[in-house]
């Protein structure tokens, strides 16, 4: 939490897989953005990354942003202005390596609006969703880019709490080949969470990536977060840091009607777990308080499953309220990956012999 300055928030990300190659649809490098994206190595050996950069017009010269080393054991920031001399408001950052593997977020900080991490997109595909716009958000900036060499045409819905629609005068998006597209929804939810749902316009399914950058209040009380288009949480997904005040799941199903088993870990300092089951009608998003478990002492993690049906995309916004702003936070849930399939085996004595 940063309580004070120009860019003050609450700031939150969930722990990210090393990989080799991120997306990061709403950076910016305008002047009123100080953004960093930070390069975090968890092996032995050093790694090398580039750093690609494309604003509305395409590609933005950079002569710095190629062959970075991150010392193995190490975590490198760099602020995005710095690795260009153009300006632009709408940026999408590629973060590639040549050699080793990295963690990659971003933080966004805006002057006199707010600060947070921007998580990376979801891997580039035809459809992408992305869950959770609170039901207060008074601006709602999509961001989104076609990392191919053919265009892409994407159906905008937003899926309301009680079915899916089409932002007036927003419905489709254009998003040209290497060219970063944004377009302001400002308040789309009118009053009721939703989730937004981007897809083939003409069955094409070029594939994009896409965030949304959300504020909260108005004027000296205005607050930032942003919403990445994420997976399904599949078998599980979970998220940490939750508080007996201020925590919102947000559930969306974009096909069929699906159910999902939460559960409310004990506390950090002391408490028993519960488990709610939810029912989520296709096309539509639901906004849960989650139940806080019995006795809660401290933080807890809150955890998805899907029961059935589906798929369920999720996102949890936690809310602190600090010098009369309610700041806030939306990390997305997509699997965690702690389910997986294990073969089968048996032992055979046959692979010994000569």
């Amino acid at each position: 939490t940063a309580a004070a300055g120009g860019a003050r928030g609450l700031l939150g990300v969930s722990c990210t897989a090393p990989d080799t190659d991120f997306w990061f649809p709403g950076a910016s490098t305008g002047k009123s953005r100080q953004d960093y994206v930070h390069l975090t190595n968890p092996d032995d050996t050093a790694a090398v990354a580039d750093i690609e950069l494309y604003g509305a017009e395409g590609p933005l010269e950079s002569d710095s942003g190629e062959g970075i080393t991150v010392p193995a054991k190490s975590s490198v920031p760099l602020l995005i202005s710095t690795l260009t001399s153009e300006a632009a408001e709408n940026v999408t950052v590629h973060v590639t390596t040549r050699t080793g593997r990295v963690g990659a977020v971003v933080s966004a900080a805006e002057d006199e609006v707010g600060s947070d991490w921007l998580a990376a997109s979801e891997d580039p595909a035809g459809t992408q969703v992305l869950p959770g716009i609170p039901a207060d958000a008074t601006s709602v900036r999509l961001v989104a880019f076609a990392p191919g060499e053919d265009d892409a045409d994407v159906k905008v819905q937003l899926l309301g709490k009680n079915g899916a629609f089409s932002p007036a005068g927003n419905d489709t998006l254009h998003i040209k080949s290497q060219m970063t597209a944004s377009v302001d929804l400002k308040n789309v939810t009118r009053g009721e969470p939703g989730s937004l749902r981007l897809s083939p316009v003409d069955g094409s399914n070029t594939p994009v990536v896409a965030a949304l950058r959300v504020v909260r209040g108005t004027g000296a009380k205005q607050e930032i977060a942003f919403i990445p288009a994420t997976g399904p949480v599949g078998e599980r997904a979970s998220v940490a840091d939750n508080r007996a005040k201020g925590s919102v799941l947000s559930l969306t199903a974009p096909g069929g009607t699906a159910e999902v088993k939460v559960t409310a870990s004990a506390g950090s300092g002391g408490g028993e777990a519960t488990v709610k089951t939810y029912t989520v009608k296709g096309g539509t998003t639901l906004q849960v308080t989650p139940g806080t478990p019995a006795g809660l002492k401290g933080g807890y993690a809150l955890t998805v499953e899907t029961v059935s049906g589906g798929p369920v995309h999720a996102s949890r916004t936690l809310t602190l309220t600090e010098g009369g702003v309610d700041m806030f936070t939306v990390q997305t849930m997509p699997d965690d990956g702690g389910m997986v399939e294990v073969p089968a085996t048996e032992q055979d004595l046959s692979v010994l012999d000569d």
